[in-house]
């Protein structure tokens, strides 16, 4: 049985940049992924990462639009922290080796990103994702660690009140296997793919979040889910906000700028949450396009030129041409909200420790919480590597402290003793029908729109899902990349975390960031200025309440 000190599951820019900071810190660390390191979902990232580093802006400044991005329910001590760390994080990421683009000063070229009163986002044209984790690779790379390439985390083992390690499927194998490890950081980004229409990559099924969850890790907030306004009509695929930042106007099928009526201030520039409202809202009221993939408006690049938007825009370009058929340099391009981004996750402290001993969360996977109701594009990659690097170094402190781990022959039977019932079943429900059902419950349901009766009927589908999931089949009898039994699993994850989901819109009656309910239209500041907090039982989330720790800025009215 393999033994490491410290086992971080997820290889994206959270999951290097902890096990980075835990061999800094003279650690023996693992480093475990389902897919090679630079295939992880932080590649796609496009617009670019958030710090205040120009003259007129200000650290003060990204903390107040933070706060009020999220809507009031993010954690201010959390928030200052982050900021506070936002321009040395860039600073050491160039260090790294990330090539950003620049303005004709020299300096680090910066665009406007929703919500934010300065224009702050740093990019790499709109590819930072990669570009960052790239960089960070080769810099991990002249570190010795072990790597699990291609194994998917079943469970975290959990006895005598702490972490004593986990079991994993190794794919390439086709074999269960456990490794011991007092600290374990979860760091698998998010799980999109239980909505239908995502900009979430096939990988992103919240597999750690989950299996932490059952484990008995608390998960925070997770009722609020992020719509991108602007995602390919066919494909879902995200169009970066960078292309607003750079100047891109929302438009109508009457031909009106439309977000004059809905953020007069800032039009287009709005926060994620109230432009994909307003997009909906037109389509809803008849002032959308119509075509065979349902209502849209247009996102149109035309008058920017073709040399800012070939060289800015460079993705967004290419996907365009290549997935939708059409120009942005000379046509608009057809957009509507797709599910982008999970504010909710495992609750963690600002070290990224969790209420279990040992086991410790960062990037979209935790919820720390800086993000609150709706979080600001570009603080997302910056989140990734400020607590990646917290939770890291905390897990390699913890393991100064920590027993030996003392994992037993009984917890690989434990863990396997489902997909061995699977695999005999001569007959049972198909795990990727069962998640195509789930998909579009929650498309259906649980949408930027709720209300009370959708949730109900949401949660009474999503459980009888869970139900049928507990005859599902595994026909595949393969050793190697044995596929059929990753499905299962992975449905059996969003399973429980979209149940959760369901579970915390239906119970906060009111709209906050995100969360958007059409029966409770106000924000409700006196009963629900806090966090929602769920804990798995054997009769689905039992729900509690945590307070939103506050510093210096009280609720008001979010406006732009």
């Amino acid at each position: 049985m393999p033994k490491h000190e410290v086992v971080v599951v997820g290889a994206g820019l959270a999951g290097q940049r902890a096990a980075l900071a835990a061999v800094e810190a003279g650690k023996d660390v693992a480093l475990i992924s389902k897919l090679h390191p630079l295939r992880s979902h932080s590649g796609a990232a496009q617009g670019g990462i958030n710090a205040a580093v120009g003259a007129e802006d200000s650290v003060e400044t990204h903390i107040y639009d933070t706060v009020k991005g999220s809507d009031y329910l993010g954690d201010q001590d959390a928030i200052e922290f982050f900021c506070q760390r936002a321009g040395p994080t860039v600073i050491e990421m160039e260090h790294f080796g990330t090539v950003f683009s620049r303005a004709d000063d020299g300096s680090l070229a910066r665009r406007a990103f929703g919500g934010g009163a300065f224009p702050r986002t740093i990019y790499a044209a709109d590819r930072t994702g990669l570009a960052l984790l790239q960089a960070l690779w080769e810099r991990l790379g002249t570190e010795d660690f072990t790597l699990y390439e291609e194994w998917d985390v079943t469970n975290f083992v959990v006895r005598e009140g702490r972490v004593q390690g986990l079991v994993g499927f190794d794919r390439r194998r086709g074999t269960f296997d456990e490794i011991a490890a007092p600290a374990v950081v979860v760091a698998t980004g998010p799980f999109g793919r239980i909505y239908g229409r995502t900009t979430n990559a096939h990988s992103c099924t919240g597999d750690g979040t989950a299996a932490a969850y059952a484990a008995g890790a608390q998960l925070k907030d997770l009722e609020f889910v992020q719509f991108h306004p602007t995602a390919l009509l066919e494909s879902g695929i995200l169009i970066t906000e960078g292309a607003r930042g750079e100047g891109g106007i929302l438009k109508n099928a009457q031909g009106e700028r439309f977000m004059a009526r809905y953020a007069p201030h800032v039009l287009e520039l709005a926060s994620r949450d109230v432009v994909s409202r307003a997009i909906v809202t037109e389509v809803a009221q008849g002032r959308g396009f119509t075509g065979p993939y349902g209502g849209y408006v247009h996102l149109e690049l035309m008058h920017l030129g073709r040399e800012r938007v070939e060289s800015r825009l460079q993705e967004i370009v290419d996907f365009s041409r290549h997935f939708a058929g059409i120009d942005p340099v000379t046509q608009p391009i057809p957009v509507y909200p797709a599910q982008h981004y999970m504010m909710g996750g495992i609750g963690t402290t600002i070290q990224g420790a969790t209420n279990i001993p040992g086991l410790f969360a960062a990037g979209e996977a935790a919820c720390v919480s800086i993000h609150g109701a709706n979080r600001l594009g570009g603080n997302s990659l910056l989140e990734t590597l400020v607590f990646g690097k917290e939770a890291g170094a905390a897990a390699a402190a913890y393991v100064d402290r920590a027993p030996a781990p003392a994992m037993r022959e009984t917890d690989l039977e434990a863990a396997t003793g489902p997909i061995r019932i699977w695999s005999a079943r001569t007959e049972g429900e198909d795990p990727s029908a069962l998640r195509a059902e789930m998909q579009a419950v929650m498309e259906r349901y649980v949408g930027i729109y709720r209300n009370e009766a959708d949730l109900l009927e949401g949660l009474k589908r999503i459980r009888a899902l869970k139900k049928r999931f507990q005859f599902v089949r595994v026909v595949d009898r393969s050793s190697v990349y044995n596929l059929n039994v990753s499905d299962a699993v992975e449905t059996g994850h969003m399973l429980e975390l979209a149940e959760v989901i369901v579970v915390g819109a239906y119970a906060r009656t009111e709209s906050r960031g995100a969360h958007s309910r059409t029966d409770y239209p106000k924000r409700d500041d006196a009963h629900w200025m806090k966090h929602t907090i769920a804990t798995r039982t054997p009769n689905g989330p039992a729900l509690t309440y945590a307070p939103v720790a506050y510093t210096r800025w009280e609720p008001k009215e979010r406006v732009y």
